[in-house]
């Protein structure tokens, strides 16, 4: 028997569970790091551990992400290229690649995952592309409407290429390639409904406007956020608003409040409309707005912001999560205009729709129309600002 094999391998198994307890100290400490600096020490202390770890341990480090907030994901994917930085020897390739197969995975930690192929193996990154055109991390999925969209454009072909920019609209969830795709098909004859493609709520009724003097209307809560129901008038002082019908035929679903009530400062409005869903299911509500805002469904607030004229408003400006019930959905919406009066603070406007976690539409179930509250509708005032 060789002596030297086998005193070589207690020595490589010894190493080799060094490595592993190295790498578990360390993923633990970053997957610990929380706002506000909280478990920062542990993790620097943990940190001289990254410089003794091989590319091996990227596949458990990824799978660290999948438990970490952004801040872990940060230290992470440091982490990870200083290993890359200092190993060169062959990465676990199929290790990685299945990792990224695996749609269990966080989107952000699939990404990393693609991009160290993309870093060490781009023949394979490229040959994986074109499986992303369905996936749920978006950021996936764009790169494969991306090459989708070069190959139409550079397509000799017309009816190729119209085939490739119907798939585009059949999947993609970002604004400006579904705007390239829109008007390419338009210019060759076809007419496109972004609004119903992207699934852009157009049916409202308003009712304002109330004050926001000193902006202390956004946690004012008017009668209409207290309840909703149909059967009652709302009266504020001398003044009756009431519920006004409000569409938009805007391609993008931006709701322009001015239209309604006139450009006028210091107040506010609400926007209220229901969504009828097929089933129970999670969902995202993606909201454009420049004024401040809050979002309401079926009487609890989802997210509220206290913030005004920062930048355009644009469409999936904030994303919230929520879940929908089967059925009739209440949707409310409280937009508020400050004093400001520079030209570029006139918008009072939000745009919304629904969509499943990918970004993909959800469209209201066709067999319902829109209804108000059958009975009266409670608002919550939990405080959301962002």
């Amino acid at each position: 028997m060789n002596l030297n094999l086998i005193i070589r391998i207690p020595i490589l198994l010894l190493i080799s569970i060094t490595a592993e307890g190295d790498v578990t100290k360390l993923a633990d400490s970053l997957i610990g790091i929380q706002a506000k600096g909280k478990g920062n020490d542990k993790a620097v202390q943990s940190w001289k551990e990254v410089s003794k770890l091989s590319v091996s341990a990227i596949p458990k480090l990824l799978h660290a992400m999948n438990q970490a907030n952004n801040l872990g994901d940060n230290w992470i994917r440091s982490a990870i290229a200083e290993i890359l930085d200092h190993d060169h020897s062959i990465y676990p390739e199929k290790e990685i690649q299945d990792f990224l197969k695996s749609k269990k995975n966080t989107g952000s930690s699939r990404k990393l995952a693609f991009e160290i192929i993309e870093d060490q193996n781009p023949q394979l990154a490229q040959s994986l592309i074109s499986h992303f055109l369905n996936d749920p991390e978006p950021s996936l999925r764009r790169l494969a409407i991306s090459k989708l969209l070069e190959t139409a454009r550079n397509s000799k072909h017309t009816k190729e290429a119209k085939i490739l920019y119907q798939k585009v609209l059949a999947n993609s969830c970002e604004v400006d390639q579904i705007i390239e795709a829109s008007q390419a098909l338009e210019n060759a004859g076809e007419k496109i409904d972004i609004q119903s493609l992207m699934g852009f709520l157009t049916e409202w009724h308003t009712m304002g406007p109330y004050d926001n003097t000193e902006r202390k209307g956004f946690n004012t809560p008017y009668k209409p956020e207290m309840m909703i129901d149909s059967s009652i008038d709302y009266h504020e002082k001398d003044e009756k608003p009431k519920w006004i019908s409000l569409t938009t035929e805007d391609p993008f679903g931006m709701l322009n409040i001015n239209s309604q009530y006139g450009e006028i400062k210091e107040v506010l409005a609400y926007a209220h409309t229901t969504f009828n869903s097929e089933s129970n299911r999670a969902a995202q509500f993606r909201i454009g707005s420049k004024n401040a805002w809050k979002l309401w469904l079926n009487g609890k607030l989802l997210f509220a912001r206290d913030e005004y004229h920062r930048g355009k408003t644009r469409v999936d400006q904030f994303v919230i999560n929520g879940k929908l019930k089967k059925g009739e959905n209440q949707i409310l919406v409280k937009v508020c205009q400050n004093e400001q009066t520079q030209s570029w603070t006139k918008q009072w406007e939000f745009c919304l729709r629904i969509t499943d976690p990918t970004g993909t539409a959800i469209h209201p179930d066709p067999k319902l129309s829109f209804l108000w509250p059958k009975q009266a509708i409670f608002y919550d005032h939990q405080n959301k600002t962002k």
